[in-house]
């Protein structure tokens, strides 16, 4: 297992981050796994002797029944590992137990910390953006959160671009503790946070954690043309996400990871995790596995290794279409390009050059 920092900060996590979303099965989160204490135990046991020193977690996940599942499969193991949560989510009908308000958020970290059964928490995560809120009284109560040592280390999960560069703008101004994390859904069929959040996270060193990183199932091999999911994965329960833009392109996404899988003899989903580990910016996948087998297929994926030229075919069949400005940089041939933005324009620069080499020809043929 390799550890990366987490952004800026000293804070070492393994590539591999395990997510307990499946724990506890209650308050509409059925569907994305029943496990119990004793279950999640094992799970733990599994994900620890094969490195992983993350543990990652959420208010909402079953309401609160997630985070109790974890404290106690976690038990005195709790000190030997990186403890995250997270908060700001609805979790009922009072107008104040939801959003990033000094109010919601104290009194969530204070709630999450009896659930799990501990006095602090390593790393607290603002569940999503809140847009009544002011920014500045979000940073004081993350700010106060941190000095008073509930919790030790602070990010961000499903942010945009500009609303994480207005957090740590802010920050910075009033001289707020930053958040050093972002946690964003980044998968081979959705790469939408090229554009502006991974170009983020390498120029403002914003550590990256990566969830769904399998499409919540979609990417694990369950799904595929021409067949009926099976009604025991999250996939084939009705669960609404992900939002697949274009699901003929996702199921070639999904054939090529299963060609590459089998010259490995190996599932696709240990090939997306593997593919996805390599990318700029990542510094851990959070997987969140019902089985024991599942769970192993996921944390084998650290030792397999893609050749170029697989690296490169999962890039051309899974590359996201060029937006503004993006190609137009390239269009123009515009220098100075940003480093943070070079990894992910070169792609655009084939696509665009290939698009313009169809057109001419086109163009002779219609003559």
């Amino acid at each position: 297992m390799e550890y990366r920092p987490l952004g800026n900060s000293g804070l070492m996590v393994s590539t591999m981050a395990l997510g307990t979303a499946p724990f506890g099965g209650a308050n509409g989160f059925e569907r994305v796994g029943k496990v119990d204490v004793d279950q999640a135990r094992k799970l733990l046991d599994i994900a620890f002797e094969a490195g992983v020193n993350i543990v990652d977690t959420a208010d909402l996940y079953s309401l609160g029944v997630s985070e109790e599942v974890t404290g106690k499969a976690l038990g005195d193991k709790r000190h030997d590992v990186i403890l995250a949560s997270k908060g700001r989510s609805p979790l009922g009908e009072d107008p104040n137990a939801t959003g990033a308000s000094r109010y919601h958020l104290i009194r969530a970290v204070e709630a999450s910390l009896k659930r799990l059964g501990t006095d602090h928490l390593d790393l607290y995560q603002l569940h999503n953006w809140d847009g009544v809120t002011p920014i500045e009284e979000t940073l004081e109560a993350m700010h106060h959160l941190v000095t008073s040592g509930k919790i030790r280390y602070y990010g961000t999960s499903n942010y945009s671009g500009w609303q994480m560069m207005k957090m740590l703008g802010k920050a910075e101004t009033h001289h707020f503790i930053k958040p050093v994390s972002q946690q964003i859904y980044y998968t081979p069929e959705s790469r939408e946070a090229e554009y502006e959040l991974m170009p983020l996270a390498l120029d403002q060193n914003i550590g990256s954690l990566i969830w769904g990183p399998m499409g919540e199932g979609f990417l694990t091999g369950k799904v595929r043309r021409g067949q009926d999911t099976p009604s025991n994965t999250r996939q084939g329960d009705g669960w609404p996400e992900p939002y697949i833009h274009d699901m003929e392109r996702a199921f070639d996404i999904i054939e090529e990871l299963f060609a590459i899988g089998e010259a490995h003899d190996c599932s696709p989903a240990r090939v997306c995790l593997a593919w996805l580990m390599d990318r700029p910016g990542v510094t851990s996948l959070i997987v969140g596995a019902r089985s024991e087998e599942h769970l192993r297929d996921n944390l084998a994926a650290t030792a397999l290794e893609l050749s170029e030229e697989e690296s490169q075919r999962l890039e051309q069949a899974t590359r996201p279409a060029p937006l503004y400005p993006y190609w137009h940089r390239i269009v123009c041939g515009m220098d100075r390009l940003d480093p943070a933005e070079q990894p992910f324009l070169d792609g655009y620069a084939d696509t665009i050059e290939h698009r313009n080499d169809d057109r001419s020809a086109k163009s002779k043929n219609d003559k």
